[in-house]
């Protein structure tokens, strides 16, 4: 066992407005996985949010390209700059240190926002409808045609703590021209602070402004706002199932189905990847496996991927939580799980200093694909495994964020880009997180924020 780690220096998490930053008199604490506490976020009031949402609102709509030129400066910012005294390194200490997010992903998660902000120029010219128009000058409205336009003025988002990447999504907002209010989560409040400061760094001063609160208050950004878009579990997606005006990213779910068309023993690495790649706490990692064939088929590759599994960990980046948290987890796992088989360690809680652990990859094997236990979601490298038949139809695989399906069989391809449940499919040997700017990740965020207005001049 490890001496504990040296703690970062005070942490701060601070409302951001147009007025600038803003401690609030209450805060919750900014503690390490092992509780020590290094700082606090903000909890800010009722009525500093109501007048921060109206000034948003208020804020001017700039030019379509000076919006975009903004974001890639942003970018740049966000990736390399000392902002408001904090470096880039000094980010990332924190993102790993405090949120337990191994640095190797916070990196790659900085480069990928990074690229996607630059890459929205391409991106959202492949989301406008095809014939619509985006300024009033365009000569074809002389004749009549679809205006791209927005459906409001002001987007709160809810952001989640899982991974950094959760925040390449919201920026696209501001290219759209509105403005947008950010209420971090306390378990990872570093990268919106950050990139909040880099868009206000690179223009956005009016019209961006990060904005932590307690759970009550956070209802009332969703209530001021025009749109919303909240990161939360089941309970979340419940809450504004009705609401049109809120788009809600909940549990991926997301799947991998291995047909018997293809030899699986090929595909270890996808599927692995699939349910390893970014500490296995992302909606898009693989949550289950349906292996085409019996059961003795699907065991036989539940014990193959935990041997996989073992040897791509070696070295591999894990995220560590409080003890506590991963003991309650992997108890949880014994509880859901009671009924299928595992496959891997039988301990899968690693003390790696006092008071964190990191969890070791959960392979588990049930014996029918309609089990309920395939569609529960951890914020680990768990994964569920069934055997299934192509002839059985595809309902186990609907109400997925991805399906990656290992096939050659593209009559079976298509039945699952016809099911209104699955968000993504990936046909072949691609991870379940893969992702790439101008390829929708849950829908294309504006299709939530805009619509065509039909106009003649």
């Amino acid at each position: 066992m490890s001496a504990p780690e040296a703690a970062p220096g005070p942490a701060h998490v601070d409302a951001i407005t147009d007025a600038g930053e803003y401690r609030a008199r209450a805060s919750r604490p900014l503690r390490l996985p092992d509780g020590r506490e290094i700082g606090a976020v903000s909890e800010v009031p009722r009525l500093y949010v109501t007048r921060a949402i109206a000034r948003l609102a208020q804020a001017p709509v700039l030019p379509y390209a000076t919006r975009l030129e903004m974001l890639a400066k942003a970018a740049d910012l966000f990736e390399n700059a000392v902002l408001e005294g904090q470096s880039a390194d000094d980010y990332l200490d924190l993102v790993s240190q405090c949120a337990g997010v191994p640095r190797a992903i916070a990196h790659a998660s900085v480069a990928a926002i990074a690229r996607t902000l630059r890459a929205l120029p391409d991106s959202l010219d492949r989301e406008i409808p095809r014939g619509a128009v985006t300024d009033l000058d365009d000569p074809r409205l002389r004749e009549g045609a679809a205006y791209w336009a927005r459906r409001g003025r002001t987007l709160a988002v809810h952001a989640s703590g899982n991974t950094p990447g959760v925040h390449s999504l919201w920026p696209s907002a501001l290219a759209l021209g509105y403005a947008v209010a950010v209420r971090p989560s306390s378990r990872e409040p570093f990268t919106p602070q950050r990139l909040v400061r880099a868009l206000r760094g690179a223009g956005f001063t009016s019209h961006v402004a990060l904005l932590p609160t307690d759970h009550d208050v956070a209802d009332v950004l969703v209530e001021q706002a025009d749109r919303a878009l909240v990161y939360g579990g089941q309970s979340v997606v419940d809450k504004y199932a009705a609401n049109p005006a809120v788009l809600t990213q909940g549990p991926g779910r997301s799947k991998t189905v291995v047909t018997d068309d293809v030899d699986w023993r090929d595909h270890l690495d996808t599927v692995a990847a699939s349910v390893a790649n970014l500490g296995g706490a992302a909606c898009t990692c693989t949550t289950a496996v349906l292996v085409e064939g019996d059961t003795a088929t699907a065991h036989a590759f539940g014990a193959a991927l935990a041997a996989r599994l073992a040897e791509t960990e070696a070295g591999r980046h894990r995220t560590e939580l409080p003890e506590e948290t991963a003991r309650r987890l992997a108890a949880h796992v014994e509880r859901i799980g009671a009924g299928t088989t595992g496959y891997g360690r039988d301990d899968i809680v690693e003390t790696v200093r006092p008071g964190t652990a990191v969890l070791h990859p959960v392979v588990r094997v049930a014996s029918d694909a309609r089990d309920p236990v395939l569609g529960v979601e951890l914020p680990f490298p768990c994964v569920w495994i069934a055997p299934f038949r192509r002839a059985d139809g595809i309902a186990p695989l609907a109400s997925s964020l991805v399906v990656t399906a290992i096939t050659e069989d593209l009559e079976f391809a298509r039945k699952l880009l016809d099911e209104p449940g699955i968000a993504n499919v990936y046909v072949g040997p691609h991870a379940t997180t893969w992702m790439k700017p101008g390829v929708p990740h849950d829908g294309y965020l504006s299709e939530h924020l805009m619509r065509t207005k039909g106009v003649i001049r």
